[in-house]
């Protein structure tokens, strides 16, 4: 007789497994590849991979000699949105820096795609790395890697730093760029100083030339006349007749004294001769004096003429005199300085990477990154079981 056989139907069984595959702990894969291989990951590159970076730095101020000055149109134009001439100068040197120019000048004193790609370095910081090419834009591109340069509106002082993988090649480096700074603020002096001088030595040089001109033509026609000073001749002339008219005055009074008392006196006719006499010589002086061609007029209006071109021109090479003095006063005034505050240091141990903090930050940025798409898949999986 067979034995009674019970057999469950329902989800008892499948419940007793699932109780007991929840006894054990479940790895967290998403934690784990997300968050803690990055992490290790990073600590394996910084610790053992990363090459040492040396950083020089030096600090400058560029200035001018009286403190201030006018500044050019383009300091004009950032002083429009709140920037002072001093920071329009430090930042000229700063753009002089980061430019083609300045890594043009440093190759030819460098060897950069030895110093910055040299086979001991790492590939993720060598140059070039993946991305940048071998030309000189490229190199300009990588050398923002390891050359920056800030400024400081409280201060004015400006800070150079330099990343190397050797210290001396930080320091030369770094002494190179501030020598181009020099050069650049050298070249800037000569060429805002050049215009204002220039054109007021020009106009002293004309005003010169145009009064040697008079002067010359004063000389010849002194010379032509035979007179030092038309003016003061004819003024001699002036003062001699009226000296003979005062004489010709007193003859004529004496003679009508004489006719009224004796008129048929024999010194009567003496005394008309006189009288004749002075009038002739009044009348021939008048006539050098104005009346012809010949006469002082014309020469004295000539003269005078030249006299006053003279003046003017002697006036006016003196304010283009004082003009160049003003200008050239006002260049050495306005001259800018690069001031070296600190100069570039040579480091004694190397500063970059900051290894403990970098796999930190991978650590902190996958975590939150982890954490944040975590939530966002929670709340997908309780949407779709609403």
């Amino acid at each position: 007789m067979n034995e009674p056989k019970l057999e469950y139907i329902g989800p008892f069984r499948k419940a007793l497994t699932h109780q007991k595959s929840k006894s054990l702990p479940e790895m967290p894969w998403g934690l784990v590849i997300f968050v803690a291989l990055p992490t290790l990951i990073a600590a394996i590159y910084f610790l053992l991979i990363a090459s040492p970076r040396y950083v020089s730095e030096a600090r400058f101020v560029v200035r001018t000699a009286s403190g201030g000055g006018a500044p050019s149109s383009f300091g004009i134009a950032l002083q429009g949105v709140g920037l002072s001439a001093g920071q329009t100068d430090a930042f000229a040197v700063h753009e002089y820096i980061a430019s083609v120019d300045a890594v043009r000048e440093l190759e030819s004193r460098f060897d950069l795609r030895r110093t910055f790609g040299g086979t001991t370095i790492d590939m993720f910081s060598r140059y070039p790395r993946f991305g940048e090419s071998l030309s000189a834009e490229g190199l300009q591109d990588a050398m923002k890697r390891f050359v920056t340069v800030g400024y400081d509106s409280t201060t004015g002082i400006s800070t150079l730093r330099v990343e190397a993988f050797q210290p001396h090649d930080a320091q030369n480096i770094a002494s190179a760029l501030l020598n181009g700074g020099e050069n650049l603020v050298n070249r800037l002096n000569r060429r805002s100083s050049q215009n204002a001088v220039n054109e007021a030595r020009t106009a002293q040089q004309q005003a010169q030339s145009r009064l040697s001109a008079i002067q010359s033509e004063l000389t010849s026609f002194r010379n032509r006349e035979q007179f030092i000073d038309p003016t003061r001749t004819a003024t001699e002339s002036s003062q001699m007749i009226g000296a003979l008219m005062a004489s010709l005055a007193e003859l004529r009074a004496e003679r009508s004294q004489i006719a009224s008392s004796a008129p048929s006196s024999p010194a009567l006719p003496a005394m008309d001769g006189r009288i004749a006499a002075y009038e002739s010589e009044i009348e021939n002086a008048r006539s050098k004096i104005a009346g012809n061609q010949n006469s002082l007029a014309p020469k004295v209006g000539v003269y005078e003429e030249l006299n006053l071109k003279r003046g003017l021109a002697a006036e006016e090479l003196t304010h283009a005199t004082a003009g160049l003095i003003a200008a050239e006063s006002e260049a050495r005034r306005q001259q800018l300085y690069l001031e070296r505050i600190v100069p570039p240091s040579l480091p004694q141990e190397a500063r970059e990477p900051k290894r403990l903090i970098s796999i930190l930050t991978v650590f902190a940025a996958c975590l939150l990154a982890y954490a944040v798409g975590w939530l966002i898949w929670a709340g997908v999986r309780e949407h779709r079981q609403h």
